[in-house]
């Protein structure tokens, strides 16, 4: 009988897929797949290789008990979850299972920004002004370091994320998103000048492997949306290793894991900490940018494997994503399909994020997206230069 990986998730995502899905049927594995959108699901993988490899299963992924009780019976190899929601409840799993996995109090810690900065401050690492407004917390009429930055407190994909310059824009950021977010803990916090990097991890809990980072270009202020990313295959030396003392406070060395900071003046600052692969694509193009299998070693290390003493990575990678963003509320009328070619030795992939006819209104958030524009080659200007031009020749029009 072939070996079965369980894996906790929401819905679809291309990371899942088209990265680890795809690695755990490389391995022989069968997948056994815990969701609360099991039809979503079901959908998404029909038709395709996964479907003969992947059972869904109803479940409230949420709580680590149901993911237990679902999984009763069963004898897995591995439990994961690419899910930012969900590594606490897949660490939980994994540890009740005597499996290998990422220590849920890490998992937590990082989730919960509250925390996260609490932990860094208290460990000497890093120390910024930030507070916590619950749902009934009136805003402190205490001088705040403006600007600040307000966000929830366990947010993703910079949802509900502003930067506010005085006391009125606070105001009126904080009673918009307990409109949107009844209940929801906020976190009000210093806002932290400089340039926007990522870095990308790999550990096993023994030793730990940088894969690169990622340059990030936001849009325009007060929201913070990603509109596009450069490859870094060789960050600076000591910015790494201070981004890496951060995560070592932290308690981050199990798996993979994507961090963002900024660099002002030569000092790392951390933003967050996503405890699972970046998204939005760039882990799709990590394997062909630094010649490492990284879902499969991903999940290798969840498994029970150990990551090899070296990973040699290649440094001569260059590339770029393009985010395509809704400007306007309204239907999607016009938009190319999905497109893959090389053109001047770069390859282009485009993907449509959002398909023709859908309305949606605009969040100011990377759920804005109508599609991504992702090029790999050996020359930067090349590689900016067909997707300038890949973007230039095509239209994305709003009705």
């Amino acid at each position: 009988m072939s070996a079965q990986i369980a894996v906790l998730a929401t819905t679809p995502t291309d990371s899942n897929t088209e990265g680890f899905l795809p690695a755990a049927v490389r391995r022989g594995a069968q997948v056994i797949l815990l969701t609360a959108y099991p039809e979503v699901h079901r959908a998404a993988y029909a038709g395709t290789p996964l479907a003969e490899h992947v059972t869904v299963v109803e479940c409230r992924v949420e709580d680590h008990r149901e993911a237990l009780t679902a999984l009763a019976g069963q004898r897995v190899a591995a439990v994961f979850s690419g899910s930012d929601h969900l590594q606490m409840q897949t660490a939980l799993v994994a540890d009740f299972l005597g499996l290998p996995g990422k220590d849920w109090r890490v998992a937590w810690r990082v989730k919960n920004k509250a925390l996260m900065r609490e932990h860094l401050a208290a460990a000497g690492v890093d120390k910024v002004w930030s507070l916590q407004l619950r749902p009934d917390d009136p805003i402190p009429l205490s001088p705040m370091p403006f600007p600040v930055v307000v966000k929830p407190r366990e947010g993703v994909a910079s949802e509900d994320v502003e930067l506010c310059s005085d006391e009125r824009a606070l105001a009126t950021c904080v009673s918009s998103i307990r409109r949107r977010r009844p209940g929801a803990v906020l976190v009000v916090e210093e806002f932290l000048p400089g340039e926007l990097r990522t870095l990308e991890t790999l550990g096993d809990g023994e030793r730990r492997h940088v894969l690169g980072g990622f340059c990030t270009e936001l849009g325009k202020l007060p929201y913070f949306i990603e509109e596009r990313m450069h490859f870094d295959p060789a960050p600076d030396p000591e910015v790494v290793a201070q981004v890496l003392t951060a995560l070592d406070a932290l308690g981050v060395g199990f798996g993979i894991c994507h961090t963002e900071f900024v660099v002002h003046e030569g000092r790392a600052r951390l933003i967050e900490v996503n405890y699972r692969a970046i998204g939005d694509q760039c882990d799709l193009m990590l394997p062909d940018l630094i010649d490492v299998p990284i879902f499969d070693l991903a999940l290798g290390v969840h498994c029970g494997e150990a990551l090899p003493e070296a990973l040699p990575t290649r440094t001569d990678g260059r590339a770029r994503l393009e985010y395509l963003c809704a400007r306007r509320s309204g239907t999607l009328v016009r938009a190319p399909g999905s497109v893959d070619r090389v053109e001047d030795g770069v390859t282009l992939a485009y993907r449509p994020l959002r398909e023709l006819g859908v309305t949606a209104n605009v969040t100011m958030t990377n759920r804005d997206f109508l599609g991504v524009v992702r090029a790999r080659g050996l020359d930067q200007a090349r590689v900016d230069a067909v997707v300038a031009g890949f973007v230039a020749d095509n239209e994305w029009r709003i009705a």
